[in-house]
């Protein structure tokens, strides 16, 4: 039996699925007065269409490769030829920008394989850890699936590889400044190059943008005077357009002069150069030119917009870097967004293109002092914290650690949240700007607000995220915490990356990091501490099988839970070491613990707790042959699971029905609860839990006498099993295994497997250990009589 709250496939029931599978739409919006691009458009249908057949290897991967200059229009470009293609690909269209040229780190591919897993329907805690994984991964699920993908703004082609479908059933659009040889000469990318507008071009998209709001009048001469001085750049021409049809009274030769203008300042500020850097000055110009055309609020938004963690925002933040409300934020907003400075990319959502937010760090670093701008990046860095923290607060976190939070500055007000769901809602919003938020205020010595956004999210994070997406963050805050000497951060950041560690099975480190901060609370006389880090400590023995040293961890946490009087710790604590006595086989007294518990927490009213204690409480009936009790018992857990909306407590009920009904004979019923668990249990995320739905359901088809069925069953368990690294459940797992290969007559695979289990077993002490080993070791001597 395994802990629900503590524990974070391809054999599958034939069962409609609880929902349809997602079906990606992340394409950004067309782009308003797309200009001509005919040829390059052309180029790219190439990729698709071959009408002689004759497009080399069929079977390969199509990458379009599209290059040109910073401002080209180059995601344009593939956003349209995207809009124009993705019905070719009925199983959706993906979207990335890496950020490949953003001031900041550009966006790590393991965190965008993340992403799209999710995407794809991937429950998260089939997602696993590190990049080269989840790449082979996300190559099995778009194997046999027709989806568009469009990765934009790539640096180089490290970004581009693990992102790769590997199936040409898929097509990959790339954006990029760089020519990328290695890809198109390993890979075969269809590379197709944007240059600059003509001139003709760069009127007609002038004109395209201000017809709505300026006269015909205007000379194509000085349209063309306009376009030379963007460098005929899109972005450029683009912001210089909204500029003119802002202004529909201003003659263009007044708009030139001062454009001109601008160009003369860049030029005394810069060296002469030639192509790009020819371009890149053309750039500078416009957007100081726009930029100085702001209203001062306006301007003071943008430049200090440069300082935020991440290059897209919502309305709150950006209220909170002025200390302004969030209406009179969103009217700055608005208008940055009107002259093209800004990207709207989402209800009360915004973004920079990464030249643009070049150039808003470049105003805040010449026009902002060093203390104003600490005092922005403070304010907003602690609208995170508070955020985050209100987020853990609406999510009902029971375990979480309490936080004397670094105060927050007058004038900026955190997010609220009515419930869970709108918590959760947020920090999936917000989660790339809240990992950033942590490195750079570890970066900028703000070592408080770094250890406490991790530390206020880890309830929040760890039962929806792969631990690998949030070690990281715990780790800096570690680092921070250190640094100034806060006993109270490091112990609270060790017990959370405890918690990382043991989803990820790294039981050793889980133990080191309990142990650690064990020692620190212990120190600091804090019992709460004391007491969860003992209780985790005490999980991570359960996961090693190590149930002597996990049981006096346990009894130290309700100890130390009694001191506090808490009667939800004491029941959950009560609790965990009768699932601690269940898996010693002490019957006896893990019944007297259990009920205990569940009394204890149905009148704390914590139903999900409660009918966890009374899941364990079912499997003791079982395993002392008092099935009628038992089933009775775990009808019970699944009715009050299923009345809190437990989904994953649900399952815990269910799996131990199945188990029950197995024991009973009940093969049809066993299988329905065994086949709703593992769908439910995928539903969740949690795979281990999943594989033991799996092989339960071998042993039933086994009873059932479908022996092949058993077969494909063990083996798909004990493959997630060796997988996660869980050597005690592969053991048991191969023991089934074996028998069922027995039935089936393959005699010596049937002996391998028993071996392999039990030179697993010699690993755990104990009786149950024993009692298993004799168990196998009884079948192999049967099988071979």
């Amino acid at each position: 039996m395994v802990q629900a709250g503590d524990i974070n496939g391809d054999v599958h029931f034939h069962t409609t699925p609880l929902t349809p599978a997602l079906r990606p739409a992340q394409l950004p919006g067309d782009v308003r007065g797309f200009i001509n691009r005919t040829d390059e458009l052309r180029h790219l249908d190439a990729l698709l269409e071959d009408p002689s057949g004759t497009r080399q290897d069929a079977e390969a991967l199509r990458i379009a490769l599209v290059v040109g200059t910073a401002g080209v229009g180059k995601t344009s470009l593939a956003v349209r030829w995207a809009h124009r293609i993705k019905d070719r690909f009925p199983d959706g269209q993906l979207y990335v920008n890496l950020h490949g040229y953003d001031p900041a780190p550009s966006t790590i591919v393991a965190d965008v394989l993340d992403r799209f897993l999710r995407a794809l329907d991937v429950p998260v805690d089939r997602i696993p850890a590190g990049e080269e994984p989840r790449a082979e991964l996300f190559r099995s699920v778009t194997a046999q699936r027709h989806v568009l993908i469009v990765l934009d703004n790539a640096a180089a082609s490290t970004q581009i590889r693990p992102l790769l479908p590997g199936s040409a059933n898929c097509l990959v659009a790339i954006t990029s400044r760089t020519r990328m040889s290695g890809l198109v000469a390993r890979e075969g990318a269809h590379r197709v190059s944007v240059e600059t507008l003509s001139q003709a071009e760069s009127v007609r998209l002038l004109r395209t943008i201000i017809a709505e709001y300026r006269t015909d009048d205007d000379d194509d001469a000085e349209l063309a005077e306009l376009a030379r001085l963007c460098a005929h750049l899109p972005l450029a021409l683009r912001i210089v357009a909204e500029r003119a049809a802002a202004r529909p009274r201003m003659p263009l030769r007044d708009l030139i002069t001062e454009l001109r203008d601008e160009s003369g300042l860049w030029d005394a500020l810069s060296s002469t150069g030639e192509g790009e850097a020819d371009e890149a000055d053309a750039v500078r110009a416009v957007f100081a030119w726009s930029y100085r055309a702001l209203t001062p609020p306006a301007a003071r938004m943008f430049r200090l917009l440069g300082l935020h963690p991440g290059p897209e925002f919502g309305v709150e933040a950006a209220a909170a870097l002025l200390t302004t409300t969030t209406a009179r934020a969103r009217r700055q907003l608005d208008t940055l967004a009107g002259a093209h400075l800004l990207e709207e990319c989402g209800h009360d959502r915004y973004q920079f293109h990464d030249l643009l937010r070049a150039y808003a760090i470049d105003q805040a670093q010449r026009e902002e002092s060093e203390n104003d701008r600490r005092a922005a990046l403070k304010r907003v860095l602690g609208w995170y914290l508070h955020s985050a923290a209100a987020a853990a607060r609406a999510g009902s976190c029971t375990y979480a650690m309490p936080l004397t939070l670094e105060p927050l500055g007058d004038g900026v007000d955190p997010a609220t949240f009515d419930d869970a769901k709108a918590a959760i809602a947020w920090y999936e919003t917000e989660r790339d700007n809240l990992t950033t938020a942590v490195r750079i205020a570890s970066t900028n010595r703000m070592d408080r607000i770094a250890w406490q956004i991790p530390a206020a999210l880890t309830m929040v994070v760890a039962d929806r995220e792969p631990a690998d997406t949030w070690l990281p963050a715990q780790r800096v805050g570690l680092e921070s915490a250190r640094r100034m000497g806060d006993q109270y951060g490091e112990a609270i950041t060790l017990d959370n990356l405890g918690i990382a560690y043991r989803h990820l099975f790294r039981l050793a480190e889980a133990e080191e990091c309990f142990s650690a901060a064990l020692r620190i609370f212990r120190d600091l006389g804090d019992t709460f501490g004391h007491a969860r880090a003992a209780n985790g400590l005490g999980v991570a023995h359960m996961f090693a099988h190590h149930v002597d040293d996990a049981e006096a961890c346990f009894e130290q946490a309700l100890e130390r839970a009694g001191e506090l009087d808490n009667p939800v710790y004491i029941g959950a604590f009560t609790r965990n070491l009768g699932w601690a006595s269940l898996e010693r086989e002490d019957s006896h007294r893990a019944e007297a613990l259990l009920r205990r518990s569940a009394d204890i927490l149905g009148h704390a009213q914590e139903p999900l707790e409660e009918a966890e204690a009374l899941t364990l409480l079912a499997a003791v009936h079982r395993q002392t042959g008092r099935l009628t009790l038992a089933e009775q018992t775990a009808e019970q857990a699944l009715a009050i699971a299923g009345e809190a909306d437990g989904t994953l407590f649900e399952s815990l009920a269910l799996l131990e029905l199945g188990r029950i009904t197995l024991a009973q004979a009940k093969g049809t019923e066993a299988l329905g609860h065994l086949q709703q668990a593992a769908v439910l249990f995928q539903r969740v995320g949690r795979p281990d839990l999943q594989a033991a739905a799996w092989d339960a359901t071998g042993e039933v088809y086994l009873m059932l006498g479908r022996v092949e069925e058993a077969v494909a069953f063990h083996q798909q368990a004990s493959a997630a099993f060796r997988s996660r690294g869980d050597r005690w459940s592969l053991a048991l797992s191969l023991a089934h295994l074996a028998v069922a290969l027995t039935q089936q007559g393959v005699l010596a695979e049937a002996r391998e497997h028993r071996r392999e289990a039990l030179r697993l077993l010699e690993a755990f002490p104990g009786a149950a250990a024993e009692a298993r080993r004799f168990e196998i070791e009884a079948q192999g001597t049967a099988s071979d009589s």
